[in-house]
Formats: structure tokens, C-alpha cells, sequence
């Protein structure tokens, strides 16, 4: 072992010397040995190790710095190691790992070095640990701040959401499913007939219509690998970058989605050009499906929007007309207790009386009733208690309506002036 003192001493040098030092010790003490340097984010040796892929010890002679935070979210203590040696043993060898971390001016750095008895041992364990940990396995990968991660927990919210309790007009849920199934399985067709096997899909409409919903439903249905983007933006790092690199995880990750929620939020002036370059430039994103929302497509330019082969399918979630919201109103009251039940009359008083409204404001529209009633006693009937709630809900949602995202707006067919792959005509409200 390394006398350890020698990370004290690394740590007070000039940020820009730190790593030539430690590899310059390490040499020294393992001579013969082959020692492999990183800083990939993608040598995250606590999964491999989790996945009982290797054993992974804490060398306990060598004093190791270990942060122990409290996840209030689910109750319990979680540890990140930031410097020690770590004993491995992989496949049959015995290898030594130092982690070292510091900070500098508020920017991060993490340092590995793999001490192996050869270089061949010393990059097939760097590669082992990197490709598992790239692969997407029961979990959603997201893109935060410049950096991957791997969220259980979304993929497991997601296992609940199904296009069975989606409601949207027409074909329309029919129609975004079986595109999706038909692209994944017709492979070897677009090849052998000279098709790029890629595909652009955007998702448009006013906020509460299920857009989202429909997203994760197809990523539960479609059982492929999942790439989930919140934002380009990061505190080090430009959009470029990140951009660059988030395409090149998809290609990466093919066949695959790539999700880019409220694309009009993600894209400006600044990343636009590279935005539209990473899309449909000379990489050729095979097996990459870019499905992405949008509540305000009159926000984006005309070259995302019109221009063939970037967004080629383009499904409209319009306000639910009549037979829709008796449909979604139908749907909450079956999960009622019975005292709360409406009668179909009362449901068909609803879903007439609430033109206009977005799923999300029917949803709202439930849960304050369900209030309201518990307020007053339960003396009221639920339905006498509802249709009174039409009409305060009403009065906030024109309040808050966005313009060009009114009821009549929406249903009377307008577009916004760009290509309708899918349109189909709004039924006729039974005002």
C-alpha cells in the first residue's frame, strides 16, 4: 500500500498538478503493474458491485473520507465514498482502485485509478464496469445538469401508467400506438428497402390533455430503453455539449426513445442550429425514436416544426369534447366509494356542462368535489356538488387560460399554420 500521507500532501497542491502526482507515486510503488486513469462517469463501480458483478472492500488501513447523507424520501442513511483504496477482486484478479475527489472554485472532480497486474486486466475491467453501466435495465435514464443518471423509481411509476386508462379522441390513442410498434418492428423492412430507420414524433396541445400521460404509457407499453431529458442546461458546460452528448448516448442506446418534454422550454436562439444539426445532421440516429411535447408550438420555429424528416408525425391532444370527458368523468367515478357514486345522468350533466375543460381540470374537478362534499357534512348530493363546482372551476380556468389555448379555440380546428399528419376531426359538442 501507498504510505498514504501522500494524499494529504496531493490535496494541497495546485488543482492542475493533483492527478499528475498520484499517477507519478503510483508508478513508482506498483512498478510492474499497469495503472489505468479516469474521470468517465461511466466507471460507477458501486452498481457493478451492488449487481454482485465483483466484491468491492475498503481497504481499512488507509484512512477513507465516506459521506453519509439522510434520504428523507425514503427513510434512510445513503453513503458516497470520495477518497479511499478499494480492494476488488473481478473475475479471478485482484485489483486496486484509489478514488479521489476534490473541490476547487466550486467545480467537482473525481479521479479513478485501476492498479492491475496488466493493462490488457486493467481495461477489460474498465470496460465491464463502464458497459454495465450504460445499459438501461428497469430504470429510465435522465439527463440532468450535464450528467446521466438512472431513476428506479420513475420506471417503477411508470409500470402503473397504460394506454387502458388513457382517454383521447377518435383513433388517436390507437393510432400513436401502433406507429410506435409498427417503427420498433419493421427493422430489417426499412433497411431492405433503403429507409432511414429513425423517427421524429411530436406531441401538441394545450397543457392537461395527455400528453405526458401518453408518453409514459408508450414507454411502459413499448418495453424499450428509455431516455429521458429535463434539461440542456447545466452549471459547467454548453448546451452544445450536452446536446451533442445526449444524441450520442440515444445512438449509443439504439433502438431507443428519447424523450425531450416541452421541447419549446429546452430549445433557443443560442442551440437551435445544433439542436436541429444533432437531429437530423450527418449522424444518422438509427433505431432512434425523438418523441417530444409541446403546449405552445407557435413558441418554436418553423424549421423544427415543418421541415420533413426531423418531427415527421404529429399527434394533436385537443380539449376533450363530450363524448371524451363522459369517458374520463365515467372512468373516476367507477374508483368512487359508492356513496360518492354519480348516477349516468349525473355523469352525462357533467360531461355537457364542462365544455371547455382539459382532462387535468376534470381531474381537479373530482378531487375538489370529493372536498367540498366531506365539508358539507356529506348532506349534499355528490352530483348537486359538482355541477356547483363546474362553475367556480370555470371561473378560474378562464382566468388562467393561456391565449390561443381556449376551449372554442382548440375545438374549432385551428393549427397554428403547420403540417397535421394527424388530425383527426374534433366530434361536435352536444351543447
Amino acid at each position: 500500500m501507498v504510505d498514504t500521507a501522500f494524499i494529504r500532501e496531493t490535496l494541497a497542491l495546485p488543482v492542475n498538478l493533483i492527478a499528475y502526482h498520484v499517477g507519478q507515486q503510483l508508478t513508482k510503488h506498483f512498478a510492474g503493474k499497469a495503472i489505468l486513469t479516469t474521470t468517465d462517469h461511466a466507471f460507477y463501480l458501486e452498481g457493478y458491485t451492488g449487481a454482485q458483478h465483483c466484491t468491492a472492500n475498503i481497504d481499512l488501513q488507509a484512512h477513507s473520507i465516506v459521506r453519509t447523507e439522510w434520504q428523507s424520501t425514503y427513510e434512510r442513511i445513503e453513503r458516497a465514498v470520495d477518497t479511499a483504496w478499494i480492494n476488488i477482486t473481478w473475475q479471478g484478479h485482484t485489483l486496486k482502485v484509489l478514488r479521489l475527489a476534490w473541490s476547487h472554485e466550486g467545480c467537482n472532480t473525481e479521479y479513478h485509478w485501476i492498479v492491475a497486474d496488466t493493462q490488457q486486466i486493467a481495461d477489460n475491467f474498465f470496460t465491464a464496469v463502464c458497459k454495465w453501466h450504460t445499459e438501461v435495465r428497469g430504470e429510465v435514464l435522465v439527463f440532468e445538469n450535464g450528467h446521466w443518471s438512472k431513476s428506479e423509481e420513475l420506471y417503477r411509476e411508470l409500470k402503473g401508467i397504460t394506454f387502458e386508462n388513457l382517454i383521447l379522441k377518435g383513433a388517436l390513442k390507437h393510432d400513436i400506438r401502433t406507429d410506435l410498434e409498427s417503427f420498433f418492428a419493421a427493422r430489417d423492412t426499412y433497411h431492405h428497402y433503403g429507409i432511414p430507420w429513425k423517427r421524429g414524433i411530436l406531441f401538441i396541445g394545450p397543457p392537461g390533455n395527455g400528453k405526458t400521460h401518453a408518453v409514459k404509457a408508450l414507454i411502459n407499453h413499448l418495453n424499450q430503453p428509455c431516455l429521458y431529458v429535463r434539461s440542456f442546461k447545466a452549471e459547467y458546460g454548453t448546451d452544445h455539449h450536452n446536446i451533442h452528448r445526449i444524441f450520442q448516448r440515444a445512438r449509443d442506446q439504439a433502438p431507443c426513445l428519447l424523450v425531450l418534454e416541452d421541447l419549446d422550454a429546452l430549445i433557443n436562439d443560442d442551440n437551435r442550429s445544433f439542436f436541429l444539426n444533432e437531429l437530423d445532421g450527418f449522424a444518422s440516429n438509427e433505431g432512434v425514436v425523438t418523441l417530444a411535447t409541446t403546449n405552445h408550438p407557435e413558441r418554436l420555429d418553423v424549421a423544427i416544426i415543418d421541415r420533413p424528416s426531423r418531427f415527421d408525425r404529429k399527434y394533436h391532444f385537443d380539449l376533450p369534447a363530450t363524448p371524451e370527458r363522459h369517458a374520463y368523468t365515467a372512468l373516476w367515478n367507477g374508483r368512487l366509494q359508492r356513496e360518492l357514486q354519480l348516477p349516468e345522468q349525473g355523469l352525462l350533466a357533467v360531461a355537457e356542462q364542462t365544455h371547455g375543460f382539459s382532462f387535468a381540470y376534470l381531474k381537479e374537478l373530482f378531487l375538489s368535489s370529493m372536498m367540498a362534499w366531506v365539508n358539507q357534512g356529506k348532506a349534499s348530493a355528490m352530483e348537486q356538488v359538482m355541477l356547483a363546482q363546474v362553475e367556480a372551476l370555470r371561473e378560474h380556468m378562464e382566468s388562467k387560460a393561456p391565449i390561443g389555448f381556449t376551449g372554442t379555440h382548440r375545438e374549432n380546428g385551428q393549427n397554428f399554420g403547420f403540417a397535421n399528419h394527424h388530425r383527426p376531426q374534433p366530434a361536435p359538442e352536444q351543447e
